[in-house]
């Protein structure tokens, strides 16, 4: 009797297992410890303050996993590691693997629960009232994590973001909740003549400063704080919203757009840095999967352009043209009507 080839059923099984292993070699600071070159399990477990056998046994699933290289006993940082898994790497994802661990897979824990009720899953998970935004980001570290590992997402997708439409007719871009100001950095500095606002909470902006300072447009950005829903927006010929309509309710999404509709000077531009869903809802997996992590986090969902269309144009756009990245985010263009 043939069977049916069970790989994509068994790979499921184990992926939890292979996520949480990078999860908490990232939280143990592995990585980090081997950023200046390799040690042995006996050195990292006295560092660490693990049992010696056990993190044996995490280490060698990392390297099973390609995250780290293990000669004669020695352990150092694969490259993939090197770049996105250090704390002190410009690219660094840890601040979102953090996030993830702490968050998202205790509230995953609590599917079931979500797509029964179609609510998220916070409060239960946590006790803790409000939204994810107001309620797990209430300390300091656990913003600076967050915003660390958006920034580390953001230098992958925002260059292609701003590279697959020609915004070159724009002269001021802000980007509304910009956190650490990586698409306005990124749309600056390929578009000489472009200005830039990053436009978001307090904390977001000081996180924002010194990637501002760094980068080659900084003369032509600016940091300028502020809430989105409840303050003025600065003026700007394209408004940008970066993971932003995917967070909220409609309600939520229909005062934010009036705002931005009602800011823009005819021919202005919104340029949306989504994740786009295939038109009948069966891809990308990754798309899908971030639309579920919706459901289980906050009030919003992923879309496809036709329905992103459909949103913009009930809002006075038109125009509304949807480009695929090959980066983790795809893109929305479109124009407010004359």
């Amino acid at each position: 009797m043939n069977h049916t080839d069970p790989t994509p059923v068994t790979d499921l099984i184990q992926a939890f297992r292979r996520s949480q292993t990078m999860f908490t070699a990232v939280s143990l600071g592995v990585f980090d410890l081997l950023e200046s070159g390799g040690k042995s399990v006996e050195a990292l477990a006295v560092e660490t303050r693990n049992d010696l056998r056990a993190l044996r046994r995490l280490l060698d699933g990392c390297v099973g996993l390609g995250l780290l290289e293990k000669c004669d006993g020695v352990y150092s940082n694969a490259a993939v590691a090197e770049e996105y898994l250090r704390r002190r790497s410009p690219s660094t994802l840890a601040g979102y693997i953090l996030y993830s661990k702490d968050a998202l897979y205790p509230m995953w824990g609590n599917l079931e629960d979500a797509v029964r009720e179609g609510t998220p899953r916070w409060n239960q998970t946590f006790a803790l009232e409000g939204g994810i935004f107001s309620g797990f980001f209430r300390t300091p570290q656990a913003k600076h994590e967050f915003l660390l590992g958006m920034h580390g997402f953001g230098l992958l997708s925002s260059p292609a973001v701003v590279r697959v439409f020609n915004l070159g007719r724009f002269r001021r871009l802000v980007d509304l909740g910009g956190g650490t100001g990586h698409l306005a950095i990124a749309a600056c500095e390929r578009y000489g003549a472009l200005h830039g606002t990053v436009f978001d909470l307090p904390e977001a902006i000081a996180e924002a400063r010194p990637h501002i300072a760094a980068s080659s447009a900084a003369d032509r950005l600016e940091l300028v704080a502020g809430d989105f829903f409840n303050d003025r927006l600065p003026p700007a010929d394209l408004y940008a919203l970066g993971r932003i309509i995917h967070d909220w309710d409609d309600a939520r999404i229909g005062v934010l757009l009036r705002k931005v509709h009602a800011a823009l000077p005819p021919g202005g531009g919104i340029l949306l840095a989504e994740t786009l869903l295939d038109d009948d809802h069966c891809g990308p997996a990754g798309t899908l999967m971030q639309s579920l992590n919706m459901l289980v986090c906050t009030e919003g969902r992923e879309r496809s352009v036709e329905e992103y269309r459909e949103l913009l144009e009930s809002f006075g756009f038109e125009q509304v043209e949807g480009r695929r990245t090959g980066a983790p985010l795809d893109a929305v263009l479109a124009i407010r009507k004359e």
